[in-house]
């Protein structure tokens, strides 16, 4: 089944520091999204904004932060055609972040604990 997420709450804009253009853009969600689910919706989000107005001040690098859609750099100019963006890029991810299988683990989950278990011990030994 694939992943599900919904933009809740109020959108809020806070300006950016001076010398920056644009403003910062906070969308929440219900709830975090897995990687998988936050590589579909930048992705997604790219596509619908190529070609459109002013987007090279727009930062899509780190789009979902937490359970937040944050997007730095946004402009007058785009934030209707954003709008639409946002919902097209949550509604594909949520069709398709599920759709690839899990990825394979590269050793037993007992070898990952033992590892862990030596750093640990490592980090209580006194200096």
């Amino acid at each position: 089944m694939p992943e599900h997420h919904d933009i809740t709450g109020p959108v809020t804009g806070v300006p950016l520091p001076a010398g920056k253009v644009g403003a910062s853009v906070r969308v929440p969600l219900d709830s975090p999204p897995s990687p998988r689910w936050s590589q579909a919706f930048s992705a997604r989000l790219t596509r619908e904004l190529l070609g459109g107005p002013s987007v090279a001040h727009l930062s899509l690098d780190r789009a979902v932060q937490g359970a937040d859609i944050v997007l730095d750099g946004v402009e007058n100019q785009q934030a209707e055609r954003l709008g639409d963006a946002l919902r097209i890029a949550v509604d594909a991810a949520n069709r398709t972040a599920g759709d690839a299988p899990a990825p394979t683990a590269n050793m037993p989950a007992v070898d990952a604990e033992a590892i862990a278990e030596v750093i640990g011990r490592a980090l209580a030994q006194p200096r």
